[in-house]
């Protein structure tokens, strides 16, 4: 009796150990199969490399005749990774149980998205549209309103779409519900949002397109040559497999490149010239300041050494090297947040539609933060600024019906002649 008093004191006397509950979120062993390992310890990395290769020359190839196909077709190319890539992200966080007592559910998601991609790309395209078919003056008049209402009717699919999500709520399914409609709009503001400003930048020349691209894929390779070769320190902790070899390897590399290959990609119209409408022939335009060539002498000792005496330098390649300094050190940091959301979802890809890579969007996380930034970096620090002809013609066939065309073309007939008697 004595024993267990004296045992019971004890223990009240103890102070009582909280035991901490243990996080859900998995911790990488590094026991397990490059669980962590740089690429240099890798055992199966030449295998990983053979396969990572083979897609990569596969989706080079394929890109490169897209492009040489024209803007219309890349245009196309940028919707399909965008409905590919909403596939992928859409299917993150369902739950099969759960959608089963959703009939239509996921039409909805859909639903929110092609109205995103209405609205986006209503408001990118219209006027190449209007430029398109003024030949035809029925097609043109039903155009010009439906540019008009552009707003009015995406905003009402929107609505429908509000509406039908409303209609559709379950007791107990409530957060799921909600977080699928918070989870979709996130995907239109954040993924299809920024990848919409590469078709912008497609139609102010593919090279504003095709440079920016370019600069990603050329880090991106670089960053896994160096690091599979030389990465023996490592970057950051959301990509255990990221050394700063290979990141600073490829932001040397990427720079040098941006250099190089604006003056390739300059020299052609096809690459230079902004495409106004939606046919696909071949462009011929003025190619500006930026793309002439200014020639540079070069000092003597240089021309001891070698057969050059001046060099041709575009003035398009200084801009270029702004964005190779943005693609080796900016845009990176897209690849770490896609990184850090796979680890808060416990998987290793999006998807795994393209072997040795992943899915489309583990290849998209970098172009999209380099496409906006080539978007805003154009139209602040290189198109011309004020008022242009074409500008105020675009408005003028945009919002102007035809007969306040020709009222506008008989009044100015009249302004033009009254200054010439004047004169």
């Amino acid at each position: 009796m004595q024993r267990e008093n004296n045992s019971s004191l004890s223990s009240a006397a103890s102070p009582r150990v909280r035991h901490r509950k243990r996080s859900n979120e998995a911790i990488p062993e590094p026991s397990k199969a490059n669980g962590g390992k740089l690429l240099v310890d890798d055992r199966n990395k030449y295998k990983s490399m053979w396969i990572r290769t083979y897609s990569t020359v596969w989706m080079i190839g394929g890109f490169a005749l897209i492009v040489y196909m024209g803007h219309l077709y890349i245009t196309a190319m940028v919707v399909v990774i965008q409905i590919f890539m909403a596939k992928e992200l859409f299917n993150l966080l369902r739950k099969a149980h759960e959608d089963r007592h959703l009939p239509g559910f996921r039409l909805l998601n859909w639903h929110f998205f092609v109205t995103a991609m209405l609205f986006v790309y209503g408001r990118l395209l219209s006027q190449p549209l209007v430029n398109t078919i003024t030949s035809d003056k029925f097609l043109y008049q039903f155009v010009c309103s439906l540019i008009k209402y552009h707003m009015a009717i995406c905003y009402f699919s929107y609505i429908a779409g509000f509406i039908w999500f409303i209609l559709t709520l379950k007791k107990k399914m409530y957060k799921y519900q909600f977080g699928q409609y918070a989870w979709t709009h996130m995907i239109l503001i954040v993924v299809f949002t920024q990848s919409s400003f590469t078709v912008a930048n497609i139609f102010e020349g593919i090279f504003w397109f095709l440079l920016p691209a370019s600069l990603i894929i050329i880090n991106d390779i670089f960053a896994y040559i160096f690091g599979f070769f030389f990465g023996r320190t490592p970057l950051i902790k959301l990509s255990p497999k990221k050394t700063w070899e290979g990141f600073i390897g490829a932001s040397v590399t990427t720079i040098i490149s941006a250099f190089v290959l604006a003056n390739i990609l300059g020299r052609f119209q096809w690459l230079t010239c902004p495409r106004k409408d939606l046919s696909t022939g071949w462009l011929q335009c003025d190619p500006g300041p930026l793309f002439k060539p200014e020639y540079y002498t070069l000092p003597g000792w240089i021309s001891q050494w070698f057969t050059w005496k001046e060099i041709s330098v575009l003035p398009v390649q200084w801009h270029a090297l702004c964005l190779g300094l943005f693609a080796s050190i900016i845009a990176p940091f897209g690849g770490f947040f896609a990184s850090g959301f796979k680890r808060a979802f416990k998987i290793k890809d999006f998807g795994d539609s393209i072997p040795g890579h992943g899915g489309i969007t583990d290849r998209m996380d970098c172009q999209m933060v380099m496409a906006v930034f080539a978007y805003i970096y154009l139209q602040s620090f290189v198109a011309r600024e004020g008022i242009t002809v074409e500008m105020i013609l675009d408005q003028i066939l945009t919002n102007f019906s035809f007969e306040e065309q020709q009222s506008l073309l008989i009044k100015l007939g009249q302004i033009l002649q009254d200054r010439v008697a004047y004169s």
